[in-house]
């Protein structure tokens, strides 16, 4: 079943070469025993590599039941030890951090035997050596002879035809030497037994068969192998793998030999996982206030659109200055370029169409819509007994009026809208459904004095009902202005115009003051305000004045009598006199966050497939502002969340070192493996396992780390800021920083695993 055949093993130092083996060619039977026996380096435990596939010979021959060796490559010598070598060493050579079971149990495990079978198995191979009731104890608490006892259920276990035994008994008292090879010579009864000593008494009194060699040759055989006609028996290898679950299993038992140095190499490698995850807690933290910031605050500001409108949006910008030009060109002629700002300037076409498509949008996605018109609104007001004054409501820099009347945005019955979110009323009631006037204040409870003047009042402090008191009388047309031969000019007997028939009594109907929870938003907010119906009275009332009526008919302004230029001219005069045209701006107020979304999935809708000359353009002033405040804290995280990482570097350089160490700590254990049948990558598999260990245990290390410092972080935000639970860490984030620390780890220990996996059996096996 086993024949050597001029087997030649050479190995150089230097310019040394020492010949241990020197042409050695023998045949052993299926079952005997066989001594060889011979003085230190006369080759006898290199023929016993050789044989066993530990060590290559460098010519010659070994026949495995007529199957020759010469093509075998690494991955085959692997599988040839694990299903048909057992060794049994002179120094018992066992895995110390595990138990005797799963020592027994590797051969197996590395031939891919289930859980359940080699369990049993292994059981059965310590029960033959007399040691099961010691199967979960670990090496170091067995005695010598015990030890070499595990060696050789080991060998045993997987059933392989050949068993190796280098000097096993040379580290033992006589009388276990003695147990030992009476065990030894039972096996041999059905298998092949290759036992390598020194003393010939033994080998003279158990063995079948002793075989001398000397200086690399064979000088003498007892019992030669004879030629005679013999069944050929098929050759059998299965291939040889560990699983992923047998390799952690292993290098979690040797990480449990060593908890203290684990726990600081992991704490050591989770420093940057900690400082990415508490830059993460507190960049997550800040973004969450900064949402619940716009959804609270950002989505009630309008989406706007107007005559003119900033191309902002990328979705929406086309670029009109692009002449495909060359650069730096030989021409010598300037061409002429639109300005940027021009070229950003969209100018939209507000007409009834888009009115009406506004007036589509689902009503549950908006809290208001106001039409910002230049409608003149013709106010008077009484000062005193003896005086009366026409309020100014469009701007004024010069006498310090800003915009002193809008349009208040309208209010839903859902109480969703805009000014029920943002505002309380402290006085009074809105009736959107009647003409009428709101005020509103700051947080305590103050107003511009030049917006109180305008109105009417006296300079001085007022209570809610003098402001609420007082009456206002909005002026027809056909009262206000007066027709003087061709031109139309202004009634300014404001006294006269307060009492006249037509006029009608607008009164401050409530004083609103923003929330509190809401001061950033509305605090700017102070000003006076008019009512939706203020506005559509307004229009009602002066649509078929005379002076709009007239307006319609001539191609010049009634006012001013200058010529129009073109109908937009026409249009704008029309609309401040009071006519019905469309307006010039509209502010749309989302009830919410999600449906501002929808709204603009709305508006888009409208430009699809349109020229740019015909799209609508809008300003979303809620989506830039949360843009930039995302972009400056993507910055700001990614920033140091680099810095950070530099600790992750060190941490996988340090990985690398103490696997390397690992690797030195653990050279027997590698020797030990590759003799029972295990593949280099095998060998990198322990290793890799070791280091994902590392690295899981330290990514969760430094997750619980981060977390248990965001508790001091957040008391002491909150102490600064006032604002609770910054600090937090997403669930997500935790996850991938664990994948990131056992990514990095394994990156760390890859050199070190390749090393390990390269290392000579034989070599690995000698040291200590």
């Amino acid at each position: 079943m086993l024949e050597i055949k001029n087997i030649k093993k050479s190995y150089k130092t230097g310019d040394f070469i020492q010949h241990a083996l020197n042409g050695v060619s023998l045949k052993f039977r299926k079952n005997e025993f066989v001594a060889i026996l011979g003085p230190s380096g006369s080759g006898k435990t290199t023929l016993l590599n050789v044989i066993g596939g530990l060590d290559r010979y460098d010519s010659g021959d070994l026949i495995i039941n007529d199957h020759s060796t010469k093509k075998y490559k690494s991955v085959q010598w692997d599988y040839y030890r694990n299903n048909c070598i057992g060794f049994i060493f002179q120094s018992y050579n066992l895995i110390n951090h595990i138990n005797i079971l799963s020592n027994v149990e590797m051969s197996m495990t590395l031939s891919g035997y289930s859980k359940k079978k080699r369990k049993k198995l292994a059981k059965e191979a310590l029960s033959k050596v007399g040691l099961l009731e010691h199967a979960y104890k670990n090496p170091n608490q067995l005695s010598g002879g015990q030890m070499q006892r595990v060696a050789i259920a080991r060998a045993l276990s997987n059933n392989p035809n050949i068993i190796l035994a280098d000097e096993p008994t040379g580290a033992l008292d006589s009388k276990t030497s003695e147990q030992i090879m009476k065990l030894i010579k039972k096996i041999s009864e059905d298998k092949l037994v290759i036992m390598v000593t020194h003393n010939r008494k033994i080998a003279e009194e158990y063995a079948d068969r002793i075989i001398e060699i000397q200086d690399g040759k064979i000088i003498n055989d007892s019992k030669p192998y004879e030629e005679k006609e013999t069944k050929k028996e098929k050759l059998n290898i299965k291939k040889t793998a560990m699983n992923y679950v047998s390799a952690l299993g292993l290098s979690f038992h040797n990480i449990r030999t060593k908890k203290w140095r684990t726990f600081i190499t992991s704490f050591a490698a989770s420093i940057g996982i900690i400082g990415i995850a508490l830059i993460l807690s507190l960049s997550n933290g800040f973004k969450n206030k900064i949402d619940e910031f716009e959804k609270d605050s950002l989505s009630q500001m309008p989406i706007t659109i107007t005559e003119q409108s900033m191309q902002l949006d990328e979705k929406q910008f086309t670029n009109k200055t692009d002449r495909n030009l060359k650069e730096y060109p030989n021409d010598k002629k300037a061409f002429t370029k639109k300005d940027s700002f021009e070229n950003m300037v969209h100018i939209n076409k507000l007409t009834k169409d888009y009115i009406d498509y506004i007036d589509k949008i689902n009503k549950k996605y908006i809290g208001s819509i106001t039409y910002l018109r230049t409608t003149a609104i013709n106010l008077v007001t009484k000062v005193d007994n003896n005086n009366y004054k026409l309020i100014q409501t469009t701007e004024d820099i010069k006498n310090n009026y800003y915009y002193a009347l809008s349009e208040l945005p309208e209010i839903n019955a859902n109480k969703n809208d805009m000014i029920s979110t943002n505002f309380d009323v402290i006085y009074g009631n809105i009736n959107d459904n009647e003409p009428g006037l709101v005020l509103i204040l700051d947080s305590k409870n103050q107003i511009s004095d030049s917006i109180l003047k305008n109105l009417g009042f006296a300079n001085k402090d007022l209570s809610f009902e003098e402001l609420t008191k007082k009456e206002f009388k909005l002026i027809h047309n056909d009262d206000y202005y007066k027709k003087n031969n061709y031109i139309y000019t202004i009634n300014k007997d404001y006294k006269k115009l307060y009492n006249t028939e037509k006029s009608k009594t607008i009164k401050i109907q409530a004083i609103l003051r923003g929330k509190e929870d809401k001061k950033v938003l509305t605090e700017s907010s102070g000003g006076i305000y008019y009512t939706k119906e203020f506005m559509n009275y307004v229009i009602d009332s002066n649509n078929n004045s005379k002076i709009v009526k007239e307006q319609k008919q001539k191609n010049y302004n009634v006012l001013t009598t200058e010529k129009f230029e073109n109908n937009d001219e026409k249009s704008k005069i029309l609309g401040y006199l009071g006519a019905e045209v469309e307006p010039i701006g509209i502010y749309i107020y989302p009830n919410s966050f999600e449906s501002k979304e929808k709204i603009v999935e709305y508006l888009d809708k409208y430009n699809k497939n349109k020229d740019n000359k015909d799209k609508i353009i809008y300003t979303d002033m809620a989506n830039l502002m949360s843009s930039l405040t995302s972009n400056i804290m993507d910055a700001i995280t990614i920033v140091l969340i680099a810095f950070s990482s530099v600790s992750l570097i060190v941490s996988s350089i340090m990985i690398g070192i103490i696997t390397y160490t690992s690797v030195l700590e653990r050279t027997k254990e590698i020797g030990i493996l590759r003799a029972l049948g295990a593949r280099k990558k095998d060998i990198s598999r322990v290793f890799n396992a070791e280091v994902l260990i590392i690295g899981l245990f330290s990514g969760i290390l430094g997750i619980v780390v981060a977390i248990l410092f965001t508790i001091p972080i957040n008391h002491i935000l909150f102490s600064l800021t006032g604002l609770k639970g910054i600090a937090k860490l997403k669930l997500s984030h935790a996850i991938t920083l664990i994948v990131i620390s056992s990514i990095t780890t394994l990156i760390g220990g890859f050199i070190p695993a390749k090393i390990a996996s390269k290392k000579d059996p034989v070599i690995a096996l000698r040291s200590m």
